[in-house]
């Protein structure tokens, strides 16, 4: 699949991750879970500070045709969240790798992100 930047990670709940250069790391869903959902009306993150664990559901997307948890592909805290996402949820259909990202995480483990799937082995899982 063309839609799966080689530069991020990956969890099966079609969570991307991008490292950020100051150890941070960018979240949002993918292309295959965006185009799934259709058009998204709705998109729940949680507030900045709370704390995460990998795995645990940090929030929701709506769309017209349903409504999908969200969950964190690594735990840690909430650095920031995309306010634009309140006002313009459809970001996440036109640009879920770059405008539409969701949150910043700062990792409680970094060593997390390596567990989770590259884009080759992603590319299997949205097939």
């Amino acid at each position: 699949m063309s839609n799966i930047p080689a530069e991020l990670r990956y969890a099966k709940s079609h969570e991307w991750v991008k490292t950020e250069s100051d150890g941070s790391v960018t979240i949002g869903i993918t292309h295959f879970a965006q185009e799934a959902l259709g058009d998204i009306t709705y998109v729940q993150v949680p507030k900045i500070g709370a704390v995460l664990k990998a795995g645990e559901t940090f929030g929701v997307v709506e769309s017209v045709k349903a409504a999908s948890d969200l969950y964190a592909p690594v735990g840690g805290t909430v650095l920031a969240v995309n306010a634009v996402l309140a006002t313009t949820p459809e970001t996440v259909n036109r640009a879920p790798y770059t405008d539409g990202w969701m949150l910043k995480l700062k990792p409680a483990n970094a060593a997390e992100i390596q567990g989770l799937l590259d884009a080759a082995s992603y590319a299997k899982v949205a097939e």
